[in-house]
């Protein structure tokens, strides 16, 4: 057999996206020359990779193996080079991080500093809601997730990070007609933008509905944060949204703070592993950094949040 790594590493992105459209573009590949690695690849067996029913790529069982195969192989060549460049005393390797879809907006204030001090490790960030987020923490198929809900069925460690504080927003000119309702009617009245089932802010929501006895209206249920944003700023509705999520909102005036007695609603953003997870030696570096660096980091981009009221 005569097969090369790119070619190896073609087939995962196919495999995983299940078309060679979008592996091209993962790849930043053309879709002939996509197509002409995988046809080199499948040159190599007498049993197909791939199938195509109906228009769809489909991998077969036998591609399924060549692929759980590949993804080792692949990773050993890499470990290969991490290994090469410890040597070196350079920190090399990849940092597996999934979060809850609003840890956009923090996110990338802790991992920038330390990205840029170590060029040569590699991010790999999924962003999605709660639910989803710890299945990849239970399937051990990240070294952190970040979240603002602990889970009560798993072992972990935590660290955190920063206060996340959430409160009732509407656009501004529809906040400022219910300045003559009283607060305690507001939630029967007014149109509630929810995020979807699975999410944290949801989740933290319903906790305080449920110990308030008040049973909201719901107008709208939509699967980001971005989304619910939006939809208010439209004016569709009223959403309990984390302050992060909107603070160039606020301070341009399209969004307003509707006070509500028991608001703000309090959390916090943790970083979060398992405990029997065998730390990589960038994972480590990371959370060593994080340890270290966490308060400058909220002063410098986060304490000015303290001042909103």
């Amino acid at each position: 057999m005569n097969f090369t790594l790119h070619q190896l590493r073609v087939f995962l992105v196919v495999a995983e996206m299940k078309s060679i459209t979008q592996a091209a573009r993962e790849l930043n590949m053309t879709q002939p020359a996509v197509s002409i690695q995988l046809k080199n690849l499948q040159d190599q067996f007498d049993l197909p990779l791939t199938e195509v029913i109906g228009r769809k790529l489909y991998v077969t069982d036998f591609g399924r193996e060549i692929e759980s195969i590949a993804r080792r192989v692949l990773g050993e060549v890499d470990s290969i080079k991490d290994h090469s460049l410890r040597f070196q005393g350079v920190l090399s390797g990849k940092l597996r991080i999934a979060s809850a879809s609003t840890g956009k907006y923090i996110l990338p204030y802790y991992l920038r500093n330390f990205l840029a001090e170590n060029p040569h490790v590699e991010l790999e960030m999924e962003l999605s809601n709660k639910n989803k987020v710890l299945e990849k923490l239970r399937n051990n198929d990240a070294d952190f997730v970040l979240l603002t809900v602990m889970p009560s069925d798993m072992d972990l460690y935590e660290e955190v990070l920063m206060p996340n504080r959430l409160y009732l927003f509407g656009a501004t000119d529809n906040v400022q007609s219910l300045q003559e309702n009283p607060v305690n009617t507001l939630f029967g009245d007014l149109p509630l933008i929810f995020r979807e089932e699975g999410s944290g802010t949801r989740y933290t929501m319903q906790q305080f509905f449920q110990k308030s006895n008040i049973s909201p209206r719901v107008g709208l249920s939509l699967n980001s944060t971005e989304a619910v944003k939006q939809a208010v700023l439209a004016g569709l509705g009223y959403s309990v949204l984390p302050l992060v999520s909107v603070v160039d909102e606020l301070m341009l005036n399209k969004l307003a703070i509707i006070p509500v007695k028991g608001f703000p609603l309090r959390n916090n953003w943790r970083m979060v592993w398992l405990q029997k997870k065998q730390l990589t030696a960038v994972a480590s570096a990371f959370l060593n950094y994080i340890k270290e660096h966490k308060q400058q980091i909220y002063q410098t981009h986060f304490s000015h949040l303290e001042k909103i009221h």
